[in-house]
């Protein structure tokens, strides 16, 4: 059977599934795909956690027009269909499906989307929405600019991770990705290409910041820069006492004001419950030339706790000065004095850490295996009661990944935004980040640490810990209008507005689509 046969049945499929009478063959033949091999790769996602739905097609678009006249097509349609953009397929539970609709491939499009613009003399770039962020990093190294907030993983889209908030150490100073933003090009569920800015549009611009794609589909955006510095001090020191860790972080991320020289750049830290590091991307600090024994640690529980630190710097810094700046500020705190790791890398080395523990790991079979994480916002005011419930009571002793615990400052977030934190001056992020290994041992397989994530919500919903969660999941509305709270009127003004027949981002399970027969997996 012919490739452009397939093709024309798949056309036909899919006029008979959602009603499309506006898509002609040659349209069809340049932008849509119907390659079960495309179609397979857009079903799955990192977390591998659910069982998904199938696009009928997808979309590989090669300008914010094509993504435009396929959403105008969804929205004019009699009937209608689901439309779903795609980064990385970074999602945990399916949050990028369309089922019986349009997935649109915006990251490795084949459609070869704009190239980076980078305005050295106006500090900004603008790219893609599906543009991984370790390639703006390149294209703005070139001009020797950096973005200035950023997440720990590079091999992200631009669109997915401003569709969330993107956070990283550095939010407790520059703020999450979102708030280092200056504009985007949006396109509507009207199918409306609209550019939109804190000054223009701003309706909009808001909601898609942390809107999780119910809004519009993120084609474009003016990413802030600053210069960027050419290498990094990177230290790592441990506690055994929770209340010192917590207290030293917030401490360092109370100095965001101050000059450069009287803060760190970047506070992040873990919890470590394992006997040793093992499976966790973030050993790879720690080398056999520079080790660390858990069990010579003294501690009053099987948990410790790493602070992570950098300070950034320049050709033109002095060394006795950096490390003046950093010996002052390691005085005030108070960890293990044993324990103190430090190593000096290049600043892209740094920001891509993440990705080459994940080549080690691909290469002993531990990437591509279900990662059923959980990401929470914790109050201040509730976090050591988070631990001692979590962290010293739910978890065992064998996490199978990351678990990393950092502080905020929520006035580097834009309330007005679509994203919903706690309500303190102060929250963690809780990232639970583990994987399931099926054939290792009972306390690592999927089944165990997804019941031990319901454990933990029950535990935080009895105790009234006031989380929220980050990059959120639920099944039914109901759950979706208590994440949002107060947030929720607002929330559903701008549906109403700007996706009046929820055609857009269905795989989130927030609103309803409006053509539920052709939505079997609802």
């Amino acid at each position: 059977m012919s490739p452009k046969f397939l093709m024309l049945s798949a056309i036909c499929r899919l006029i008979a599934t959602v009603g499309l009478t506006l898509i002609t063959p040659n349209e069809t033949e340049v932008q849509l795909s119907f390659n079960r091999t495309d179609i397979q790769s857009v079903s799955l996602d990192f977390g591998k956690t659910t069982v998904h739905s199938p696009p009928a097609a997808v979309l590989h678009p090669s300008s914010a027009a094509d993504v435009a006249r396929l959403v105008k097509l969804a929205y004019e349609s009699p009937q209608g269909f689901a439309v779903s953009a795609r980064g990385r397929g970074h999602s945990i539970n399916g949050q990028s499906q369309a089922a019986n609709g349009v997935v649109v491939q915006m990251s490795g499009s084949r459609g070869r989307p704009p190239l980076a613009v980078v305005s050295d003399k106006l500090m900004y770039v603008d790219v893609w929405g599906g543009e991984l962020w370790i390639d703006v990093l390149k294209s703005t190294l070139r001009y020797g600019l950096a973005p200035k907030s950023w997440t720990d993983y590079l091999y992200l889209s631009v669109g997915g991770t401003i569709s969330n908030a993107g956070i990283s150490g550095q939010a407790f100073n520059q703020g999450p990705q979102i708030s280092n933003v200056h504009e985007v090009d949006v396109v509507t569920g009207k199918g409306e290409l609209v550019t939109c800015a804190e000054d223009k549009n701003s309706e909009l611009f808001h909601a898609v910041m942390g809107g999780l794609g119910q809004f519009g589909i993120i084609t474009r955006a003016r990413i802030a820069l600053e210069p960027s510095p050419q290498r990094v001090r990177w230290i790592r020191v441990l506690y055994s006492n929770f209340s010192g860790f917590t207290h030293d972080q917030e401490y360092l991320i109370s100095l965001h004001g101050q000059p450069s020289s009287q803060k760190f750049d970047y506070v992040e830290g873990f919890v470590i419950v394992d006997e040793g590091l093992i499976n966790n991307w973030r050993s790879s600090f720690f080398s056999p030339s520079n080790p660390i024994n858990i069990s010579s640690v003294s501690s009053d529980s099987n948990v410790l706790y790493c602070l992570e630190i950098t300070k950034n710097y320049y050709h033109h810094s002095i060394p006795e000065s950096l490390d003046q700046e950093v010996e002052a500020l390691l005085k005030k705190l108070h960890y293990i004095p044993t324990s103190v790791f430090t190593t000096d890398v290049p600043y892209v080395d740094f920001l891509d850490r993440v990705h080459r523990a994940e080549l080690k790991l691909r290469s002993k079979g531990l990437w591509d295996v279900p990662h059923p994480w959980l990401n929470l916002f914790v109050p201040k005011s509730t976090i050591a009661q988070f631990d001692k419930g979590v962290f010293k009571g739910i978890l065992g002793n064998k996490t199978s990944g990351p678990i990393l615990i950092y502080p905020m400052n929520k006035n580097k977030w834009d309330e007005e935004t679509s994203v919903v934190t706690p309500d303190e001056d102060v929250f963690y992020l809780v990232a639970l980040l583990r994987s399931a290994l099926q054939d290792g041992e009972e306390a690592l397989t999927l089944e165990r640490l997804s019941d031990e994530n319901r454990q933990i919500l029950n535990f935080c919903k009895e105790q009234k810990i006031g989380i929220k969660q980050y990059l959120p999941h639920y099944t039914t509305q109901e759950e979706w209008m208590d994440h949002y709270g107060e947030k929720w009127p607002k929330i559903s003004k701008r549906k109403l507005e700007f996706d009046p027949r929820h055609i857009l981002a269905t795989g989130q399970r927030i609103f309803e689509p409006s053509f539920t027969s052709a939505m079997k997996s609802w």
